[in-house]
């Protein structure tokens, strides 16, 4: 592969490291944005990718993703588009509608909207009005932006009530849910959050919502893919409506998806498009596809429970090092803990880890102003690492907090242990 400017050279990655994608040609046309592309493997090949919500799509993704339907606009519905020269966007989405229903369980799969909030936002405009009363995972405790915060479309539009967590155990308050439900009769109630660790109880959540004749909206986003391997409850069953993203553990493109029952496919379909959204992205439609095919297999289900088995052995190794562990533990990908036992917080914690070549996010601790860390097992275990290498990182995550040793020495371990687990080897 040609590296054609100073830029590109510097930022090229050694070379075995291993890319999924030829960027000579890019390079030779635009040497300064396949500089960065060039830089990014580099990193993503040199640091460990701990994001809860981020991981590593195949090969087979990417190609769809850099696919001729890229090129295709295709406003609509298969059989009812706003363009001409649709048959194969059509089949594609048919693809990937027909994968998602048969994967999850639902009678209807909407694979259009391009985020996890696109699909929240057409979730609600298909069962709410401004104005209407919602009940959600309160923000300090694991609730999304799209669960009532006041700079969201959700707080400006909506009037959200939010439920918490036991101050002493970490786990939801089922029956403050109630409480609050009974209290505030919402229009709907909101079940999902984006750092709690924990399977939520679908079943009891249809329980309260049917008492206070609520509609139940499902937010998936991050146990999505772990459903899918059959590692996590599905709220497929009790949900009106399921929202979620397909990338995180379902290792897809970054881009949602709605599920429902046929009694809501006609208002969540037109609260997509034309409501919320104008021209599907077919490519990452396609990428969609791909992504619900694999999930399908035997050995995506492995890989789900994989992930749970070293989230598990991460969060019992980051408690010996030192760190609190909220709930105790994890029953998914994810894993929050406290670093202020080792005297410092999350946001010094996570400066002192990226130092070290860990990459991961920062999150609300409940019961409390201090920030705490948040990571997941998700890219790692698509990596190919083992249960040792869960505890040899939270010995790394000890060490680099608490500043002892070498950073560069941390850094370089750091480095090994991810250039030998290549996430595109070969």
């Amino acid at each position: 592969m040609p590296v054609t400017t100073p830029a590109a050279r510097a930022a090229a990655p050694s070379p075995d490291t291993a890319m999924p994608q030829d960027f000579g040609a890019l390079l030779r046309q635009d040497p300064e944005i396949g500089a960065v592309l060039l830089a990014e493997a580099g990193r993503q090949s040199s640091t460990l990718q701990l994001i809860a919500a981020e991981n590593f799509t195949s090969p087979a993704v990417l190609a769809a993703l850099g696919s001729p339907l890229a090129n295709k606009y295709a406003e609509g519905y298969p059989g009812a588009r706003h363009h001409g020269g649709c048959e194969q966007a059509d089949a594609a989405e048919r693809v990937a509608v027909r994968r998602a229903t048969e994967l999850f369980g639902a009678e209807h799969a909407n694979v259009q909207p391009h985020s996890g909030s696109s699909a929240v936002l057409a979730a609600y405009a298909a069962l709410l009005r401004p104005g209407d009363t919602v009940l959600a995972m309160g923000l300090p405790y694991g609730g999304h932006l799209t669960h009532g915060a006041p700079g969201n479309f959700s707080g400006r539009w909506f009037e959200f009530a939010g439920y918490g967590v036991d101050p002493d155990s970490g786990l939801i308050d089922y029956a403050q849910v109630r409480a609050l439900a009974r209290a505030r009769r919402p229009k709907a109630i909101v079940c999902g959050s984006i750092s709690y660790p924990r399977h939520l109880d679908y079943e009891q959540f249809r329980d309260i919502a049917d008492e206070v004749g609520a509609y139940l909206i499902a937010d998936a986003a991050h146990p999505m893919g772990l459903i899918a391997g059959g590692a996590a409850p599905s709220p497929v069953p009790y949900a009106d409506v399921v929202c979620a993203t397909t990338h995180k553990v379902l290792r897809g493109p970054r881009g949602g998806m709605i599920l429902c029952g046929v009694e809501f496919s006609e208002r969540i379909d037109r609260a997509v498009f034309p409501f919320t959204q104008g021209g599907a992205q077919m490519h990452t439609v396609a990428a969609k596809a791909v992504a619900f095919g694999e999930a399908a297999t035997p050995a995506y289900a492995l890989y789900a429970h994989r992930v749970v088995a070293h989230a598990r052995v991460l969060a019992a190794a980051l408690e010996s090092e030192g760190f609190e562990v909220t709930t105790g533990g994890t029953d998914t990908h994810i894993v929050v803990a406290d670093p202020g036992p080792l005297g410092v917080d999350g946001r010094t914690a996570r400066e002192r880890l990226m130092a070290a070549g860990m990459v991961l996010d920062t999150c609300a601790l409940p019961y409390g102003d201090a920030r705490g860390i948040r990571l997941g097992t998700a890219a790692v275990t698509t990596q190919g690492m083992d249960e040792d290498d869960m505890a040899r990182i939270a010995e790394l995550f000890g060490a680099a907090v608490r500043e002892e040793g070498d950073p560069g020495l941390l850094r370089a371990e750091a480095r090994g242990l991810a250039e030998r687990n290549p996430p595109y080897p070969g």
